[in-house]
């Protein structure tokens, strides 16, 4: 399996950790991994964090890392731990640049920092997070978010909706969608045959209607669907037992049908190792699965091991195309 040798990592909020957690784990690589490894921020910020956990120049001279400038609006406008739609539009022109390196070849694969979902509204993006975003800026018809951890791997088919609009989403032609999408990520990340499970949306999958019908009429056809396709998918499988049938060895992936099924379990076991990915792009991109932590952001006491996961993932999948 070919490696990933060039990583651009997305500074994220300024207001948040994400500056800090970068410097931290660059200071902790390997020389030959932080050459291969280039970050695209604003030079401010991000050598201002370097200073601050104690990483020093690490942004200058020979053996440095490369930084990609790109400036935020209203620099000194930008506090540690608010929000602001400045801070939001500088992390988005962050991602923007790097999917613009990403298409150009320039890097193989995107790591972000964690961006203020509020703050991204503010600065005037509609997007629910990275997720949106990225489908956005890539021209991808959908998009998808997974959960990875050594133990687990969970795809979604609805995240960022209400618990009670869940059900909407989750239809055939989504959950088939999921499916598809779980699948080739799993083959980028080296699964050569992916098992997949589809977990049920309703409790015991519904039992035969008792306590919905959804699992019956849109999961199982998606099920079947997804096999004559030749995949080798099962379900539904009811959720309270299929991601411990996971961790146990008996699936790849789980297909998780709203936002708290999976991320529940995903972060439960994780813990610091579960990282964002995102499928369904023509770009590769991991990601920290937390948020940006404002309560906590420029004190330099920020734990660094989730952008860790998520760089060490982002060096194991396979390029695109």
């Amino acid at each position: 399996m070919r490696v990933i040798s060039r990583i651009g990592i997305t500074m994220g909020d300024p207001a948040g950790i994400g500056p800090e957690v970068i410097c931290k784990a660059l200071a902790a690589m390997p020389d030959d991994e932080r050459a291969a490894t280039l970050v695209i921020g604003d030079r401010v910020f991000m050598e201002r964090a370097a200073r601050l956990v104690g990483a020093g120049d690490i942004f200058a001279g020979v053996g440095g890392v490369r930084l990609v400038e790109v400036d935020a609006p209203n620099r000194d406008a930008i506090l540690p731990g608010v929000l602001s739609a400045d801070a939001g539009e500088a992390a988005c022109r962050c991602v923007r640049k790097a999917v613009e390196m990403a298409q150009a070849h320039e890097i193989d694969v995107i790591v972000t920092a964690s961006l203020n979902k509020a703050a991204l509204r503010a600065a005037g993006y509609p997007h629910n997070g990275h997720t949106g975003l990225l489908a956005h800026l890539t021209g991808a018809r959908r998009s998808y978010a997974v959960l990875a951890c050594p133990q687990l791997t969970v795809i979604h088919v609805s995240t960022h909706v209400a618990v009670g609009k869940a059900p909407e989403s989750c239809r055939l032609e989504r959950i088939l969608d999921t499916i598809r999408a779980g699948h080739a990520h799993m083959l980028s990340a080296g699964v050569a045959h992916p098992r997949i499970a589809v977990a049920g949306l309703n409790p015991h999958c519904g039992e035969g209607g008792l306590y919905g019908s959804e699992d019956d009429e849109q999961v199982a056809p998606a099920v079947a669907a997804a096999r004559a396709e030749g995949m080798d998918v099962t379900g539904p499988v009811p959720g309270d037992i299929v991601f411990m049938l996971a961790v146990d060895g008996k699936y790849d992936l789980v297909v998780a049908q709203f936002h708290d099924q999976g991320h529940i379990p995903a972060k439960l076991i994780g813990r610091h190792e579960t990282v964002n990915v995102t499928a369904g792009l023509p770009i590769l991109r991991t990601s920290v699965d937390h948020g940006t932590a404002f309560d906590i952001a420029w004190k330099g006491i920020a734990d660094p091991r989730n952008m860790q996961a998520a760089i060490a993932m982002a060096r194991t999948m396979r390029p695109m195309g």
